[in-house]
Formats: C-alpha cells, structure tokens, sequence
C-alpha cells in the first residue's frame, strides 16, 4: 500500500511510513507509540460511537413522538367511545 493514495479506505501503516522515512523516526521507541496510537484511536472511537448514539436517540425520539402525535387523537377517542359504552349499556326491548 503506498500513502500516497487518494482512495479513503486505505489506511496508512505506520510501518509504512517509518520503512519509508526511517531516518527521522528511528529514535522513537516503538511500544510506546503504538501504545499512544491505540489509545488515541480507542478514544476517537468512544467519541464517534457516542456521538452516533445521541444522533439515532434524537431520530428514534422523534420518530416516537411522531407516530404519538398521529395516534393518540385515535386512541383518545377509542378509549372515551368505550368508556362511555360501558357506563350507558344499551337498552333492552322488552
């Protein structure tokens, strides 16, 4: 893979870029970099996924809220039309 691709799912390695440039990274100590990396990348993870959760939570609630608005006026009346039947039972003939 080189990094000078243009196509968004390819990912840099970053043994890549230290075989490539060598020189200007050889004083890193490796473990602790990728140590830095993967908690770096655990973080931004955390943070995509909760803000990802707070976005379907907003579309659900409302989407809810949506379909409560549409229905209850329904409901309302269905409840009230039995109620009412209940406490006026129809008269018999004799």
């Amino acid at each position: 893979m080189t990094i000078d691709t243009q196509d968004p799912r390819d990912i840099p390695i970053l043994t890549d870029a230290v075989e490539k440039n060598g020189g200007p990274y050889a004083f890193l100590d490796a473990k602790a970099v990728h140590a830095a990396i993967v908690t770096e990348t655990l973080n931004l993870a955390d943070s995509l996924l909760h803000q990802a959760t707070k976005e379907i939570e907003a579309t659900l609630f409302e989407r809810v809220f949506d379909q409560l608005r549409a229905q209850l006026p329904e409901l309302v009346d269905r409840v009230l039309r039995e109620h009412a039947a209940s406490r006026n039972p129809p008269e018999t003939e004799p």
